[in-house]
């Protein structure tokens, strides 16, 4: 079971450029103190695949705005026809978001299903800022 989360706080919602993003994960020894990043510590390499989780978000119906993200890897059960137990690893995201009201909520891929980002280039995002050598 992989315990790791990415946390983005976006401060302010609906500007997608400024945001913190906070990879929580345990390492040999045990939970490490979270480390911190904004746009600017983004890889130019991992940019795309941040870009992958603001296109989600954009999807949110008006007024909702994205406020803050948890990221976690899944195990996405994906059969096809020569490989009926095929699992592929995806990227679900839990949106906490905000409208113009001060009203509040939460929303999943039970919301919406661009929720769950299948892309590999995600999963390699979401490795990249959890794996234990990165100090």
């Amino acid at each position: 079971m992989n315990n790791s989360e990415i946390q983005i706080q976006f401060p302010r919602p609906g500007e997608w450029g400024e945001f913190t993003l906070t990879a929580i994960y345990q390492d040999k020894g045990g939970y490490r103190p979270p480390a911190r990043y904004t746009a600017d510590d983004i890889p130019a390499d991992q940019a795309l695949a941040m870009q992958a989780v603001v296109a989600a978000l954009v999807g949110l119906a008006e007024p909702w705005q994205a406020v803050q993200v948890w990221a976690r890897l899944k195990e996405f059960y994906a059969p096809e026809e020569d490989d009926p137990m095929r699992t592929a690893e995806t990227v679900d995201l839990t949106v906490e978001a905000v409208n113009p009201q001060g009203g509040r909520r939460v929303f999943t891929s039970r919301d919406y299903p661009a929720f769950v980002i299948m892309e590999p280039a995600a999963v390699e995002f979401f490795r990249f800022f959890t794996k234990d050598e990165r100090v």
